[in-house]
């Protein structure tokens, strides 16, 4: 093998596709790395999946797909704006994050 080539790891969540034997096979054909996270640990993808399902619902509204490449990309960033500087959240006393960013203190707690 060349050591001068990049390894691509790809993580994934548990679903069927990432499972399946087929799926492990390319991924060994194409010297791809696979990751998967143990069920229920802190460190699996479910914030990010929230994230995204809320975004895909309320930007496409209804709709099956984008016009084309550039008219997603002005609708996320305008969803993304809209996300962090308007919209409220009730994790964050219903202000939006920038609001709760700026007045908030940031505070940890001891461990032990």
């Amino acid at each position: 093998m060349d050591t001068n080539l990049i390894k691509l790891g790809f993580h994934a969540d548990h679903g069927s596709v990432y499972t399946s034997k087929d799926y492990a096979a390319a991924c060994a054909r194409h010297g791809v790395l696979q990751s998967m996270g143990a069920v229920g640990s802190s460190a699996d993808n479910a914030l990010a999946e929230s994230f995204n399902a809320t975004m895909k619902r309320e930007t496409l509204a209804g709709a099956h797909a984008y016009d084309g490449p550039r008219h997603a990309r002005r609708t996320v960033f305008r969803w993304i704006n809209h996300y962090n500087q308007r919209r409220r959240h009730s994790r964050c006393g219903y202000t939006s994050p920038i609001t709760y960013e700026t007045t908030t203190t940031a505070t940890l707690r001891l461990a032990a």
